[in-house]
């Protein structure tokens, strides 16, 4: 099987590309159960700043042509302009980064962890992800823990959130006497909720299509919960606005926004929208008494935090390429244990023929002890024979070698397909959705 990644994100496409490919749930399991068509396993990771498919198929070109027709179809010919690729060990190493923080447009954030996490569950729920995109995630996760446990990339990082809540300080010089209103009580606007309450915003208003979720956030953070419904109302009355829901349109036009200007008379208001689609049409931004961000912006705004954990970074990445290595190790050594297990068996039985007929030879003058002795030294000749080559399997490197040895020994040693259906297949070894519970812990929805 081999690996491939094919997506977008805040590197290589503008958030008006991204955002047609950002679909809800239930798009993105009918997309997967399409693109994912026995052997074929896929999963799809879509967050604020990137959109990316990753699958494992017996032929890599198939698969690849399929999905760069389905993100064609979904986000039409200039989502095509924007893709990237990346194919075998390097589609490994960029999941292992996307999940370790190392690709974000916020360096160390911790959200696309949990992000990515989500996006693992609803393949394995669709059916689409199951055992070599199971490992690899497994993998991927391990190694995110890895980085933030034993480099500093993580530490006192900046998220989308918090970037946005600066921005909003900087441009108000304080939140002391402001009035906040956060529009969407997810994780992201849980977050930004958070972070406005620390940087002693004035007066903290959330309001949510659920009123009991904006309930239970203001119980945990301050502040006041209100009713989806006077949203415009709120509006009128608020100084910063920070947006996230998971509206598939634009919640603030320039008409509606515009609506308010003569009863605010003047006074700016300061939006700023995480949400992908977007929340604020960019038309918005055009009010003369309207500061409008998205997520592009807060990227400009953020690059200079991503510079000072550069070091950091560096040494992350060396994990990375020791984690991605360690898993491409693990998948070389099963692919060559049926084999070695095929050449144990074939050895096992020739060795008992072979202690079978010296034994009959020898005829009855043996004792126990004596014919025990026997056996014991066949079964030592067979574990010897076979000492060298599992451990050069174990040992050799991700770039194929595995396989090109365990082809080599079923050849010389003239191993039949007919004997491998008699040994047990590999993933009944380990049952990788096992692997994964016992990796993954669930997290909340990215909004």
């Amino acid at each position: 099987m081999e690996f491939i990644c094919i997506g977008v994100s805040h590197r290589t496409a503008p958030l008006g590309v991204r955002e047609r490919l950002a679909l809800p749930e239930a798009r993105q399991t009918e997309v997967l159960q399409r693109l994912a068509q026995a052997p074929v396993e896929a999963l799809w990771v879509s967050t604020c700043n990137r959109v990316e498919v990753y699958l494992a198929a017996p032929s890599a070109e198939q698969a690849r042509e399929r999905a760069r027709e389905t993100l064609h179809s979904l986000g039409g010919a200039e989502a095509l302009e924007h893709l990237y690729e990346h194919q075998g060990e390097a589609a490994l190493v960029h999941l292992f980064r996307v999940a370790s923080s190392l690709d974000s447009m916020v360096l160390g954030e911790a959200q696309i962890l949990g992000q990515v996490k989500d996006a693992f569950e609803r393949g394995q729920g669709a059916g689409a992800v199951r055992g070599e995109l199971t490992r690899a995630c497994a993998a991927a996760f391990g190694c995110a823990k890895r980085v933030r446990t034993e480099t500093a990339v993580g530490r006192a990082a900046t998220s989308m959130a918090s970037a946005a809540v600066q921005l909003a300080s900087k441009v108000f010089d304080g939140l002391k006497d402001k009035t906040v209103l956060v529009v969407g009580a997810g994780e992201m606007g849980e977050l930004a909720a958070r972070h406005l309450k620390n940087a002693g915003a004035g007066k903290l208003i959330v309001t949510n299509r659920t009123l009991a979720r904006a309930e239970a956030l203001v119980a945990e953070v301050g502040g006041v919960a209100k009713p989806f419904e006077e949203l415009f109302t709120l509006l009128a009355g608020a100084d910063v606005v920070v947006t996230s829901t998971a509206s598939p349109v634009p919640i603030f036009t320039r008409e509606n926004v515009g609506a308010l200007g003569r009863a605010r008379k003047g006074r700016p208001l300061f939006m700023v929208d995480l949400a992908v689609p977007r929340d604020i049409d960019p038309a918005v931004g055009t009010l003369d008494w309207v500061h409008a961000y998205d997520v592009d912006d807060i990227q400009k705004f953020v690059a200079d935090n991503a510079a000072a954990r550069a070091e950091e970074a560096h040494k992350a990445g060396g994990l990375v390429a020791q984690e991605v290595a360690r898993f491409a190790r693990e998948r070389a050594l099963r692919d060559g244990m049926p084999v070695l297990a095929r050449l144990r068996q074939r050895a096992e039985a020739i060795a008992r023929a072979e202690v079978e007929r010296t034994l009959l030879g020898m005829g009855d003058g043996l004792t126990d002890k004596q014919k025990k002795s026997i056996e014991a030294m066949g079964r030592a000749i067979v574990n010897k024979l076979l000492h060298e080559p599992t451990a050069r399997l174990r040992a050799v490197g991700p770039q194929g070698e595995g396989n090109r040895l365990a082809g080599a020994a079923a050849e010389l040693f003239g191993l039949t397909e007919a004997e491998a259906a008699a040994i047990a297949p590999e993933d009944s070894a380990a049952p990788p959705q096992q692997e994964a519970r016992n990796t993954v812990v669930a997290t909340g929805s990215r909004r």
